[in-house]
Parts: structure tokens; sequence; C-alpha cells
């Protein structure tokens, strides 16, 4: 039995989302229990042990619900139970009651856009334009000529707008055609929909990740988007990124939905996080309301973007805590299952100090899993790709997000002990699973996974580093950061080096301080004179 590690803050005021670090775990590759190659609910039972030990306050489990699959569950023909595969709701509950009993509160991924074109809402919608739930969703008439209602592209590529034939309309799909959005503006929906958040609210769960939580109201006119003349996103989506979204998601009158559905929240203990993608930052504030009376904190991906180097990364963290109302919590995220791999992105000694900068920052971090042993991205043969998104668009590589959801890696046996050795997981392990896996990295004391548990354990022995205010420190060369954490009776000081060679640094903060943590995980020297030798990508924790 692991000893519940939130024993101190169960009796604590705050909430414990404000000082607890999330782990998001994709169920199909995180442990397979029943040997069909698939993670299921069943094998996440087992691995919350390792989970407790390495320090983790909440997981949140992405989309487990009966699904066609045609987005990777997020396409839900059934909101309010277990996809077979993967479990039944006696399984979940005994996770969420496993979970609670080590101190780990249980974040579930909600997906309201939109459901499977499989669910039996949308069947009944589809089956005539006299369908008591035709209004679920957004039916419109062809244009003069039989084209879409409006020029609004779809992210997987051509029109938001299927056409069908049995009824002679139009439905809107922001994502696949298989993905049609349900209609917020029919309060029908609204009900249903926050039945849903109360059902899981009723089975134990902690919290809700909202998936594309910005779209779920359009323009009530559906007017076609301008022409975008600004930068590209992160990645190519082709003729997506030549539109502003504007009327296709992000209308004000979403502010109104989440406000109603906040006292449903409360009244229950529970909190939300948004999936907005916003880069303007004072309009993705805005999704903490007003009198902070809508999410709880709508994700920020500025990080994910962010070109890495000390002065971009400062410069977003700056721009997040001046855009933040007053009293706002931020929340910060380096991976999820959307995006390659850190250690993918930026190699693997940059992957470290990038840790030390999510676990040390002010707000909550949220840790995808595989990201605490410096998993990379795996490369995917033609014949083994799972993403419907890069099925679709063979020629762009950069679609395909089966490389980052590739199986948690346990042990360095065949398979990594995800699945039993005679059965084929359902994507592959990789070739570097000797040196990365949970057997040989928690046997070294300087490893990822090492330091990622020791961050942890630093966070949580020094309340500055959980709950304390963030202040840049300057006079650092231009290719390090560094930034105090304070509170009036703790502070801690972070120093961070984005450089190829040494660095040396003399800041008055640091005076009298000792390194509580380094990414070399070999240090834990007294900084007498504020003096410090960084060597290159290295970042030290320091303490009183």
């Amino acid at each position: 039995m692991v000893e519940s590690h939130n024993a101190r803050v169960r009796n604590d005021l705050t909430p414990w989302w404000k000082h607890g670090t999330i782990y998001q775990i994709y169920p199909r590759s995180y442990q397979d229990d029943n040997g069909d190659g698939i993670g299921d609910l069943a094998g996440i039972v087992k691995r919350l042990d390792y989970i407790a030990w390495l320090g983790i306050d909440a997981i949140w489990i992405s989309p487990f619900y009966p699904s066609p699959l045609a987005d990777g569950g997020y396409d839900v023909s059934n909101f309010v139970d277990v996809d077979p595969r993967l479990g039944d709701l006696a399984t979940f509950d005994a996770l969420v009651e496993r979970a609670h009993g080590l101190g780990i509160r249980v974040v579930v991924d909600i997906i309201p856009n939109h459901s499977s074109d499989e669910h039996p809402w949308f069947i009944e919608s589809r089956s005539s334009r006299e369908s008591p739930k035709r209004d679920w969703y957004v039916w419109r008439d062809p244009r003069p000529g039989g084209s879409p209602p409006n020029n609004w592209i779809c992210i997987w590529g051509g029109s938001t707008w299927t056409f069908d034939e049995r009824t002679g309309q139009y439905y809107l799909h922001l994502y696949h055609e298989k993905q049609p959005d349900l209609n917020w503006r029919n309060r029908a929906v609204q009900q249903a929909m926050f039945d849903v958040f109360r059902f899981w609210l009723d089975r134990g769960v902690d919290g809700f990740r909202i998936d594309v939580a910005h779209a779920i109201m359009k323009d009530p006119e559906l007017r076609d988007n301008p022409p975008s003349t600004g930068p590209r996103s992160h990645r190519d989506f082709g003729d997506f990124d030549r539109q502003l979204h504007v009327h296709d998601r992000g209308h004000p009158d979403l502010h109104r939905v989440y406000r109603e559905l906040r006292p449903i929240l409360d009244a229950h203990g529970a909190m939300a996080i948004g999936e907005i993608h916003e880069y303007d930052w004072t309009r993705w504030a805005s999704y903490y309301g007003m009198d902070l009376d809508e999410l709880h904190m709508p994700f920020n991906f500025g990080l994910l973007t962010a070109q890495w180097n000390a002065r971009s990364v400062r410069e977003i963290v700056d721009s997040i805590e001046r855009a933040l109302p007053k009293g706002a919590w931020p929340n910060w995220v380096l991976g999820n299952h959307d995006e390659p791999r850190i250690a993918s992105r930026i190699g693997d000694a940059p992957a470290r100090v990038a840790m030390m900068l999510l676990l040390t920052l002010r707000g909550t971090p949220t840790l995808y899993y595989g990201d605490e042993l410096g998993m990379r991205d795996v490369p995917i043969p033609p014949e083994r790709v799972q993403d419907p998104w890069a099925l679709m668009n063979p020629d762009k590589p950069a679609f395909n997000r089966d490389p980052a959801r590739t199986p948690m890696r346990w042990t360095a046996e065949r398979h990594s002990g995800f699945c039993p050795g005679e059965t084929e997981p359902w994507l592959p392990i990789g070739d570097d699973v000797a040196a990365i896996n949970v057997q040989a990295q928690r046997d070294d004391t300087r490893s990822m996974l090492s330091l990622t548990r020791a961050l942890l354990q630093v966070r949580r022995s020094n309340e500055a580093l959980s709950l304390g205010d963030y202040a840049p420190i300057e006079g650092v060369p231009a290719d390090c950061y560094a930034y105090e954490r304070a509170l009036p009776h703790s502070n801690a000081v972070v120093v961070l080096s984005f450089a190829d060679e040494p660095r040396e640094l003399t800041l008055s903060a640091l005076r009298d301080m000792r390194v509580a943590a380094s990414t070399h995980m070999d240090r834990d020297d007294l900084s007498k004179d504020g003096h410090i030798v960084l060597r290159a990508h290295e970042g030290c924790v320091f303490t009183p």
C-alpha cells in the first residue's frame, strides 16, 4: 500500500488544483491489462501506485467512452458509459476509489462540442427534418447552386459542412465529418450535456478537461470567415490557416454557458480546465470570467508553440502573467496527445530544463505521460498508422499524432511491460526502450524519472514553489532565464540555461541559497556569494 502523499493538502483551504500537478494519461497507451494490445482502465488501476510514488496529485484520463474511433475516442457515441474495449463503469468506479485512496484526484476528458455521427442523438436528428432532435445539431440549406452554407474550413481539410442526401441539408462539423457539432443554442442540448457533467460528478470525478472549450458557440448568423494575412499556425494546417477563425468559434455567448456550468462544478467541489487554442492572451484570459466565475483555468499552449530560447520563453511567461485577471491562477503544459513530444522537439538535455521550468513556474503544471522518462516520438511504419487525421493526409507527416501516443515503457523486456510479449501492441513501442523505461530509470539517480520525482518533491516541500508569486530576475546572460517564487515566509529561485556552453552568473538573490535540485542531479552546493556556474543546458532550483 502506497501512503497518500496528499495528506497535507487535504486539510488545506487552498483548492487542490492550485498546488497540484496533473498527469495526462492516454488510456489506450498506458497499460494493457487484458492482453489485447490496447491499454485500458484496469491497466491504469494497476499503475496507480507508480503515479503516487512519482508524486502526482491528479490524473487526467483522455476519452474512454464508447466510440467508433474516427478521431481517437474524441468522437463519442455514448457520453455516459465506458468503451467495452477499455472496461466498464464498475472498473471506472474502482479506479476512482483506488485513486482517491492514494490521494490522487481524477479528471476526465469531456467533449461537449460534438458527438459521433453514430450517437443516438445524431441518428435521430438525421432521420428527418421533422425529428424532435433535428435542432440538436446544426443543419442548414445549401446556398443557391448547392454549395455549403458558408466558407468555413475544417482543420482536417475541406469544408466544415457535409451534405446529407436523405434530408437535403448540410450539417456542421468543425472537425471530422463523423463528428457533427452539437447546437448549444438549443437549451435542451445544454441541459443534456450538463447532465453528462452531473453523471460523472456523481461517480466521484474531481474535474473535467473540456475539449475545444472555445468552439461550442459559433456566430449565430454563420457568417463567412475573413481571409488571414497573418502568420501561420505552429504547424502547417493548409487551407485552415488561410482564414481568420472569428465566426466558427469563440463567440461571446459561450461565456454565458460557462457561467451557468460553474455552479454545478462548485456544488461538487470540482474544477474545469478548458482546451482554448487562443494566442491573444487578453481574449484567452477572458475564459476565467470577469468575476472568475467561468473556467477555473483555460489551458494555455504558449510553451507548446514557443521557440526554445530564453527570451521567447520568458516573453510568453511574462505575457501570461500580465494578462491574468486579478486572483486568476495560471497553468502550463509542454506536451499532450496532439503534439510532438518535448524531447523530440528540443532535444534530451533541453527537455530536462523544460521539466524544471514546467514544475517551478507559478501555476498548475500538466505533465504528459512518458515525458517523465524523456520519451521521444516513435516512428510509425505506414502500415501501422492508426491516426485517422494522418490517414486522410498521408502527404503531411505533421498531421500524424501516433508518434506521441505510443505505449508507456515500464521495463526493457519485449513490449516493455505494456502488454504480454506474445501480443502486438496497438502502436509500436520504439527502439530506444532499453534506457527509456521506468524500471531502468527508477534505479538511476540521475535519470529523467529521478529528476522529475525530485522536482515534484521539492515543489511540495517548498510552498513558495507551489503557491508563491512569480517575479523574473534581471541581470542574467541573454541565453539564461531566472525567476523567484516567493511567499512572505518562504522563497525559491530558479535559474535556467538555454546555452550550449557554460554560463557564469552572480545574483544577489542567490546569496546564501543552496541548490535543492539540478537538472544534472549531481550538486547541492551553497552559493554564499550569489555566484553560480551553470553547465550547458543546466537548470537549478535554489532554496534557503
